[in-house]
């Protein structure tokens, strides 16, 4: 007897991706209240029956996505139930440990709690056979960065500073050929490393190693290792640069405290890798410092579609390496199929949607809906991510110059970012 040959689905992965990105974000529109309700626990819900059956409503939205995507890819849905219930409960308990107001005072977000666990049950526990079915990280981020999309309205970026936008041009572009090049001429690291180190340093951290893993086809591993440097690196900046604006910018812009403060916020802005920590790090140094770190940040966010469209272009023909001749149906089939589902996003709401929509008592922004789901699925994803590494691969000898690459860039990028800042913010602005 012959084998029936197995039917290919009518839709691949990656436009199922941004098929299931879009009708998210649709349906926080067209049902903005049931949408709204998709909630993970917190610790101001924790003890109330309202917060459990929010959760249960998103563990069963999640597991019709998983189950209709499978279905639709024509993928086996044996143990899925269980291993997505135990998944779903380490990114729930990421969630609740992020909302602890000590965590977020010193912008510790959910996706480090995410992985955290992760690796904790990866490398002491192990992980079982009927843990794998949903264990697909790449999948949850691609659908998490659809998400984002939607979180970035050009409207509200221009409004707030074309010298945010300014600064965040200067910055990504140098900052990131630097990356990339000490990372490769120096250190002699690969060059799947050296690129989604340069932007992970260069962009927005987390978010940009992301899409620029999703936009290479990177290994989840390095990925892994690039998202723990950004952390690590993260948690310490954020009270350093703060001490470091108080003892330098009196000195370079003497008596001009607003000035110094914009200043100070830009650079923090430009420097820190994680919104979260941003925003704290900014607030400590006053409201005005605060707002421009955080408008600064938003505008190098705007730029993570942009700089994942080039880095395709610039990785079809590097990895072409004269064996394959570089045309365009090769570069549309490298091209990543998740950021034309981001840059609808954005457009669609930066037009239509910038707005909030009436939930009950409460007005909600369409922008926050998108956040949350962007959240919920990079906890997930995370989760798995830190379920797939260990710890004896990320601190592996190798490893070591993609931890010096990461802090020399990261070293140039202060300096050049406070160089920037002071000539757009200190004299140009003021």
């Amino acid at each position: 007897m012959t084998k029936t040959a197995t039917k290919k689905p009518f839709i691949n992965e990656e436009w199922l991706i941004v098929a299931i990105g879009l009708v998210i974000l649709a349906l926080c529109v067209i049902f903005p209240k049931f949408m709204n309700g998709i909630q993970m626990l917190n610790v101001k819900t924790l003890t109330t029956a309202n917060g459990w059956l929010n959760a249960g409503y998103t563990f069963v939205f999640l597991m019709i996505i998983i189950y209709t995507s499978a279905i639709i890819l024509k993928k086996d849905i044996k143990g899925i139930f269980l291993s997505f219930l135990v998944i779903f409960a380490l990114t729930l308990l990421a969630q609740l440990c992020a909302s602890i107001p000590f965590c977020k005072k010193y912008g510790l977000e959910a996706v480090l709690f995410a992985v955290l666990f992760g690796l904790i049950i990866s490398n002491f526990i192990g992980v079982p056979k009927w843990m794998k079915p949903a264990i697909q990280s790449e999948f949850y981020i691609k659908i998490g960065i659809v998400c984002l999309g939607a979180t970035v309205i050009f409207g509200e970026i221009m409004k707030s500073g074309a010298f945010g936008l300014i600064q965040a041009l200067i910055v990504v572009f140098c900052v990131w050929y630097f990356g990339f090049w000490i990372s490769r001429k120096v250190y002699h690291v690969d060059d799947e490393m050296a690129t989604m180190l340069a932007s992970s340093v260069s962009i927005c951290g987390v978010s940009a190693a992301i899409a620029t893993c999703g936009t290479i086809k990177g290994d989840q591993k390095k990925l892994s290792y690039v998202i723990s440097l950004v952390m690590v690196i993260a948690i310490p900046m954020l009270y350093i640069m703060p001490l470091l604006c108080k003892w330098i910018l009196p000195l370079i812009l003497p008596g001009n405290e607003i000035a110094q403060a914009q200043v100070a916020g830009a650079w923090i802005g430009g420097t820190i890798d994680t919104t979260a920590a941003v925003a704290a790090s900014g607030g400590i140094l006053g409201d005005i410092a605060g707002d421009t770190a955080v408008i600064v940040k938003a505008s190098q966010n705007v730029l993570i579609g942009v700089a994942a469209f080039l880095i395709s272009l610039f990785w079809s023909f590097r990895k072409t390496e004269g064996v394959e001749k570089t045309s365009g149906k090769v570069i549309w089939e490298r091209f990543p199929k998740f950021v034309i589902g981001m840059v609808i996003a954005s457009a669609i709401f930066s037009i239509w949607f910038s707005g909030a929509a009436e939930v009950g008592d409460a007005t909600i922004k369409y922008t926050s809906m998108a956040k949350n789901f962007q959240g919920i699925f990079f906890s997930i994803a995370f989760v798995c991510i830190g379920l797939e590494t260990h710890f004896k691969e990320i601190f592996a000898k190798e490893n070591r110059q993609s931890l010096k690459a990461f802090l020399a860039a990261q070293g140039f990028n202060i300096l050049f970012t406070l160089i920037v800042a002071w000539i757009l913010f200190g004299i140009i602005a003021n």
